[in-house]
């Protein structure tokens, strides 16, 4: 791994966050370019994730159709029909996911459950100036991203069922949690503070 777990993330959130700024070609642009990558180096990760999200998806495009106030799209269909400025922003905020979901695919095909609780941890460190424990949240994350594993392996349960077992008590394997929390790097270093001037850069402007 070349760059620091923690720098991954951050480079992840700050894409999210650059990306509201955008318009719209450059957003299906930009979502295009994202889609082809991630499905290049993380296809299992994009459509599992994109099968996972699929009703949120249409149901986003959906509510933005119907929900916002415009012009008719379709007028032969009276009040039944998508409004055209829903279905513009609609699709803005589709592609806005697409990115993200892209992008988040990459990241965690590069990296592994502990190098991502390990990045996270060292995200958490200006907790301790509130007086949270940063390892009780690792832990937490940690038992979060192991249900969430398990839940993702099971197929053809409904969603009922899978509702009711997320309130069901489970049976715990207690082990430790062995972080192994890499040194930066000269180019982590480099890369930490052109990362800073970017989020400066938005906050600013």
């Amino acid at each position: 791994m070349l760059i620091h777990p923690a720098l991954q993330i951050s480079t992840w959130c700050l894409l999210i966050a650059w990306m509201q700024r955008l318009d719209f070609y450059s957003l299906l642009f930009m979502a295009g370019v994202m889609l082809f990558i991630s499905a290049y180096f993380a296809a299992r990760q994009l459509v599992q994730l994109l099968r996972r999200t699929r009703w949120i998806l249409l149901s986003l495009l959906v509510i933005y159709a119907y929900a916002t106030p415009g012009q008719a799209a379709l007028p032969m269909l009276g009040e039944w029909s998508p409004v055209r400025e829903g279905l513009q922003d609609g699709t803005a905020q589709l592609l806005k996911l697409l990115v993200a979901l892209a992008s988040l695919a990459i990241l965690l095909e590069k990296l592994s459950r502990l190098q991502l609780i390990a990045g996270l941890y060292s995200l958490f460190a200006p907790l301790k100036l509130l007086g949270v424990s940063r390892e009780r949240c690792a832990i937490r994350l940690a038992l979060t991203l192991h249900y969430a594993e398990l839940a993702m392996r099971r197929k053809n349960t409904h969603w009922q069922e899978a509702l009711h077992d997320l309130f069901e008590p489970h049976e715990i394997d207690l082990q430790p949690l062995n972080l192994v929390l890499p040194r930066m790097t000269q180019l982590d270093k480099c890369l930490a503070l052109g990362l800073f001037l970017f989020a400066l850069g938005l906050i600013l402007t």
